[in-house]
């Protein structure tokens, strides 16, 4: 069982042969536009005493990315909104240009149902997940369980949680669907709908009205009992479930061969499954394409981001794995010869955030400054293809998790007047031309200012 790769394939397959994908060649409002939109997840940070008081940004060596700087305009924005420290989904989009009304929004449980190819129904409840490691006393040591889990482990572990879960209610089922690393997605059905208006178990964040939002929290952690956030028998119904799996799962886990053999390898335990972000209803929302009159394609690997790209019925490039940048920008300049715009996701910085390892992001951004952005510039041209680097949230080395800090934005070509920009950093992006603006603004934006150096 591997929800995640068969998702990717069956979502190529249906794109060669569903005749709505067709709506893509017939859009042309925006026809002369040709963008590649970067977003290099969690890139925005803070000044970190390793860095010599610098930000990743600042202290690495990224001629690249200097290149696009000064031949470009910058601006800050706010992915989601002014004190909200948002999680990857809501911010993606955001900055794609879709701003929810929160309390109408799936929740990053669906998206991610829907990216991995789970078989969900309005009515299902669907939460993401992280694998967590455990003290004896039911304290969380590790969030994330080593982050590098082997695939074998965790789908062996889903396959017994499945297999053993008894819930009171006997029309209740469950489904554990690993993605990637500690990631899991976790879909529960009853005979009847069940409301997704609960909280989390997830100590770490926080639900409000239908959004994630990440919580200052301290060391000492312990899974929540999930609660009704709403007087309903649904709501009632599906704390109740999520509890029950929670109580089960944490039994089940404690017993497992996998954690036996991990014991004696010296690896960290899959204590428990962390729940967050509950979703109950398919989004229905517009495609991208007619959103922006233009096509609009992606470069995307990650569930959520590829859930997104499902619900904007988005036209996917594959392009080697998470860290492949250089085959990733092979790709894009590529794809973009048929296409108006490319949103290509970038997962590393992020993850470095996360760890507290600013020299390793530092080093990250090198990466993708060189490897990405190097061979992208050796394969477009900047007379007719403008390049946009941004990020969907700020990931501070020094909190370990997001942040509400503005991201940087960088709009870059031969049409785009240059507004003394010199490099793509948090201090720049204070002082550019284009000023403070909200995620769902960046596409937008972008297109006006490019119609009107065109003119």
């Amino acid at each position: 069982k591997n929800y995640y790769s068969i998702a990717i394939k069956i979502e190529s397959l249906k794109q060669s042969l569903d005749p709505g994908t067709q709506e893509m060649k017939k859009i042309t409002g925006n026809s002369d536009i040709k963008i590649v939109f970067v977003l290099l997840d969690g890139v925005g940070d803070l000044p970190h005493p390793d860095l010599e008081g610098k930000t990743p940004l600042e202290a690495a060596i990224t001629p690249n990315m200097d290149r696009l700087a000064r031949n470009g305009s910058m601006g800050q924005v706010i992915s989601v909104g002014k004190g909200i420290a948002p999680e990857s989904d809501i911010a993606v989009f955001n900055m794609l240009g879709y701003k929810f009304e929160h309390i109408n929004y799936a929740g990053r449980g669906v998206i991610e149902a829907i990216g991995v190819g789970i078989d969900f129904q309005d009515g299902d409840l669907a939460l993401r997940g992280n694998f967590a490691t455990l003290d004896k006393e039911g304290r969380i040591i590790d969030r994330r369980a080593g982050r590098k889990i082997e695939r074998e482990d965790v789908e062996n572990i889903a396959k017994e949680i499945e297999q053993k879960i008894k819930f009171s209610n006997s029309n209740a089922s469950v489904v554990v669907a690993p993605t990637i690393g500690h990631r899991v997605v976790v879909k529960i059905r009853d005979s009847k709908p069940l409301s997704s208006e609960i909280s989390n178990t997830d100590p770490a964040y926080a639900r409000i009205d239908g959004m994630g939002i990440a919580k200052a929290v301290g060391d000492f952690l312990k899974i929540e009992k999930c609660i009704p956030l709403e007087q309903s028998t649904s709501a009632a119904n599906a704390a109740n479930l999520v509890n029950e799996f929670t109580s089960q799962s944490l039994e089940i886990m404690k017993k497992s061969g996998v954690n036996k053999r991990r014991s004696e390898e010296n690896k960290k335990l899959l204590s428990c499954i962390l729940l967050r972000d509950a979703g109950n209803k398919y989004p229905n929302v517009k495609s991208i394409n007619e959103l922006h009159s233009m096509n609009f394609s992606c470069i995307v690997d990650m569930p959520v981001e590829v859930g997104i790209s499902n619900v904007l019925k988005m036209k996917t490039f594959n392009a080697a794995g998470l860290t492949d940048y250089e085959e990733k920008a092979k790709v894009a300049s590529k794809a973009i010869e048929t296409e108006n715009a490319i949103y290509v996701h970038l997962k590393g910085p992020d993850e470095f955030g996360h760890d507290g390892n600013a020299i390793g992001k530092m080093e990250n951004i090198e990466d993708i400054d060189k490897q990405f952005f190097g061979t992208l510039l050796e394969n477009i041209d900047p007379r007719k293809v403008v390049v946009m680097i941004s990020a969907d949230h700020s990931t501070p080395c020094i909190y370990k998790g997001h942040s509400d800090d503005p991201v940087p934005l960088l709009i870059s070509g031969n049409m785009i007047e240059n507004d003394n920009a010199q490099r793509f950093t948090e201090t720049e992006s204070k002082n550019g031309s284009i000023g403070l603006i909200e995620g769902a603004q960046v596409v937008e934006t972008a297109i006006k200012i490019i119609k009107l150096q065109k003119q």
